[in-house]
C-alpha cells in the first residue's frame, strides 16, 4: 500500500498562485500515472492534471495555460503549479497514483479562492 501526502492548500485571491505538492510513502517502480483530481461541493470528483513516470501530460480543458504539473521520480513527488486562480477552482485537491490498474488517493487538500 502507498500512503499519498499532501500539502499547499490554502486561500488565495482571483488571479493567485499556489503549488501543490504529493509525496509517495515508499519508492514506485514500473508505468505509472501520478495527477490531481477536484471535487467542488455537490459535484462530482474531476480530473485536473495528470502526468506518467515518462513525463506525458493532460489537462482538464478548463486549467489548461493556468497550472502546470510536473514530478520528481527520485523524489516520487508530484506538484501542481497553479497560476491564475479564479473562484471556480474552489475545491479539495485530491492526489493520486495510478500503478497496476489500483488507485491510490491522499487525503485531500482545501484549496480556496476567493477576495
Amino acid at each position: 500500500q502507498v500512503q499519498l501526502a499532501e500539502s499547499g492548500g490554502g486561500l488565495v485571491q482571483p488571479g493567485g498562485s499556489l503549488r501543490l505538492s504529493c509525496a509517495a510513502s515508499r519508492r514506485i517502480f514500473g508505468f505509472n500515472t501520478m495527477g490531481w483530481y477536484r471535487q467542488a461541493p455537490g459535484k462530482e470528483r474531476e480530473l485536473v492534471a495528470t502526468i506518467t513516470n515518462g513525463g506525458t501530460t493532460n489537462y482538464e480543458d478548463s486549467v489548461k495555460g493556468r497550472f502546470t504539473i510536473s514530478r520528481d521520480n527520485a523524489k516520487d513527488t508530484v506538484y501542481l503549479q497553479m497560476n491564475g486562480l479564479k473562484p471556480e477552482d474552489t475545491a479539495v485537491y485530491y492526489c493520486n497514483l495510478l500503478i497496476a490498474s489500483y488507485n491510490h488517493w491522499g487525503q485531500g487538500t482545501q484549496v480556496t479562492v476567493s477576495s
